[in-house]
């Protein structure tokens, strides 16, 4: 189990939000270009990507253009 999997059973995320955090998971880590799944910076994105979602985001490419956002501004 990759570690969005782990954080969104662990944040009890709603089944129908399932699948747009883990589309917007993937597009981020691909516009950042994170393409090995061990980096570090795979849970600093995930756990970003359920915050924004959580905030009431509901458009993958949307949690993924916030969550980019917050983490440049890091």
């Amino acid at each position: 189990m990759g570690i969005i999997h782990q954080l969104i059973q662990e944040a009890a995320i709603e089944p129908e939000m399932v699948s747009c955090i883990t589309k917007a998971y993937a597009q981020t880590l691909h516009a950042l270009c994170v393409k090995d799944r061990d980096d570090p910076l795979t849970e600093m994105v995930a756990k970003k990507i359920i915050k924004v979602a959580q905030s009431g985001a509901h458009d993958p490419t949307e949690i993924s253009a916030l969550a980019i956002k917050e983490l440049e501004m890091r």
